[in-house]
């Protein structure tokens, strides 16, 4: 199924994820938190932002092994955590 988003949108909040990873390792920071970004004022599909902000930051820790000892995602709201806990259960298949 494609995404109803500009693919212009989707690599924007990627890159977001992807460069404040970037931004940790840099700054020697072993763990990092991310809120829901975009979802808000924005309205970034949840759905599809929680896809986005999983598979980036999986994609960041497997390119940059031991840089990184924690990702906290803060939900703001039950459907975001469901979401962000449904797309992390699906990267451990």
């Amino acid at each position: 199924m494609t995404s109803p988003l500009d693919t212009n949108e989707t690599a924007l909040l990627a890159n977001c994820y992807t460069n404040s990873l970037k931004l940790a390792v840099d700054h020697r920071c072993n763990s990092i938190a991310f809120p829901n970004i975009s979802t808000g004022v924005y309205r970034f599909p949840k759905a599809e932002a929680a896809k986005i902000a999983v598979a980036a930051t999986r994609k960041f820790l497997a390119e940059n092994v031991h840089q990184i000892e924690k990702v906290i995602f803060v939900c703001f709201d039950e459907v975001s955590e469901r979401l962000i806990l449904r797309e992390v259960e699906r990267v451990k298949e």
